[in-house]
C-alpha cells in the first residue's frame, strides 16, 4: 500500500474467458500493491469470446468473492472503452499486467507505451506469473475443455462446469 497517504487504486484488465487460477493468482498478488483494486473485464467482442460479458463478470466475481486470500477490497466491473479511459474514469494509478513468458513481452512493451502516450500519470506495473500459472491460459483451457479433458487443475469448479456445459458436456471428466 502507498504508505504516503494516498489511497492507490488499481486496474487488472482482462477478458477472462474463462477466469483461470492463474488469473486469480494475479488478483491476489495485485490486491497486496493497491487499497482498492478493480479487475476490469472487457467487453472485447474483437476476441469472439466463448463466454458473454454477464457469464464472464458473473464467474469472476463468484471467484473473487470465494478467494481465501484478498489483501485489499476486489471489485470487479466491466468496461468497454480504452483502458486508459476507464483508468482514469475510476481514478486508478496503476495498470496490472501479467506476464507468463517472453512471448508476452512483446504486445505489453508496445501495449504500455501507447497507454503511457495516452495517459502518462498511469503506470504500468508487470507482474510475472509464478512458475505454477506459466502455461496456463484461458484458450488452452478451453481448447482442453472441448475435447473432454480435466481442466479442473486450472479452473475453479464453477468455471469448469460452466465450460463442460458450453461445450455440450454432460458432465466434468473424471481426473486423468
Amino acid at each position: 500500500m502507498a504508505g504516503n497517504g494516498k489511497y492507490l487504486i488499481g486496474v487488472y484488465p482482462g477478458t477472462f474467458d474463462p477466469v483461470t487460477k492463474g488469473h486469480l493468482h494475479l488478483v491476489k498478488r495485485a490486491s497486496r500493491i493497491v487499497d482498492h483494486l478493480i479487475v476490469a473485464v472487457a467487453a472485447n467482442t474483437r476476441k469472439g469470446p466463448l463466454f458473454s460479458l454477464d457469464e464472464r463478470l458473473d464467474m469472476l466475481k463468484t471467484d473473487v468473492e470465494n478467494m481465501p486470500e484478498k489483501y485489499s477490497s476486489v471489485e470487479v466491473r466491466p468496461f468497454d472503452t480504452l483502458l486508459v479511459s476507464f483508468a482514469r474514469e475510476v481514478r486508478a494509478s496503476c495498470i496490472f499486467r501479467g506476464l507468463r513468458a517472453v512471448s508476452d513481452f512483446d504486445f505489453e512493451f508496445q501495449l504500455t507505451g501507447m497507454n503511457a502516450k495516452l495517459d502518462p500519470e498511469i503506470e504500468t506495473a508487470f507482474l510475472m506469473a509464478s512458475d505454477k500459472w506459466q502455461f496456463v491460459s484461458a484458450t488452452f483451457v478451453k481448447e482442453i475443455a472441448s475435447l473432454g479433458g480435466d481442466i479442473g487443475g486450472f479452473v475453479t469448479p464453477g468455471v469448469a462446469d460452466r465450460l463442460y456445459r458450453k461445450f455440450g458436456l454432460a458432465h466434468r471428466p473424471d481426473a486423468v
